[in-house]
């Protein structure tokens, strides 16, 4: 909710109509804490959330796991989306992409408003965090897309740095710094000069596929 629905959210607010890449879905909680929020607040944007996950057992189990209580009012929906990884009403439409993230990125046809960048670490999952990885994520976002991420990494940083995106730190409530990123300069956010950080550490760099494939 801190390091990614909440920003999100206040720095898209003006708009009525909100696609999201929840990079990857996993056991679905940022999914679920973006309809919680906008449940909880009343409002009455339309939500389209787009959301990459390898282990379809995984979410096949979905209606097994044991959620917070909080979620409750969400269980028809979890319920769907173990069943069919598909979920649509008049204001939600969630889709699970079962399959490889960067087969699936690369195919969707909408604009990104906002994307969850919350891919496991780049030690475990390095191919969710490499530049050409980002470059895939650019093509799909709107001009002031808003990208949340956990990650303060160097290498995340100029992965999304090579691919047009500026880059802000992000101080949630009781949550450690985190990172957002955008094509667009973000007024009101702790500026982040990849240009500067260059110049001071010659030997900072991306992740390249090349050294993981």
């Amino acid at each position: 909710m801190q390091k990614h629905v909440i920003p999100a959210f206040t720095l898209q607010k003006s708009k009525d109509h909100l696609t999201i890449l929840d990079i990857c879905f996993g056991l679905g909680y940022n999914t679920l804490a973006t309809l919680y929020y906008v449940k909880l607040n009343r409002l009455d944007t339309k939500i389209h959330i787009l959301s990459p996950e390898f282990d379809r057992e995984l979410v096949a189990s979905l209606s097994t796991f044991e959620y917070p209580e909080a979620f409750d009012m969400l269980q028809p929906m979890i319920r769907e989306l173990s069943q069919n990884f598909y979920y649509e009403d008049e204001q939600f439409k969630i889709e699970v992409l079962i399959g490889d993230a960067r087969e699936s990125i690369p195919k969707i046809k909408e604009k990104i408003d906002i994307v969850y960048q919350d891919a496991f670490s780049p030690k475990q999952n390095p191919l969710l965090w490499t530049t050409e990885y980002f470059r895939d994520i650019r093509a799909i976002c709107n001009d002031d897309a808003i990208i949340t991420t956990y990650s303060t990494a160097i290498a995340t940083r100029m992965g999304l740095y090579e691919n047009g995106f500026e880059i802000f730190l992000y101080y949630g409530e009781d949550a450690r710094r985190s990172t957002i990123a955008s094509p667009q300069m973000i007024e009101g956010l702790e500026y982040v000069d990849m240009e500067l950080k260059q110049e001071r550490n010659k030997e900072a760099k991306s992740l390249k596929d090349e050294e993981f494939l």
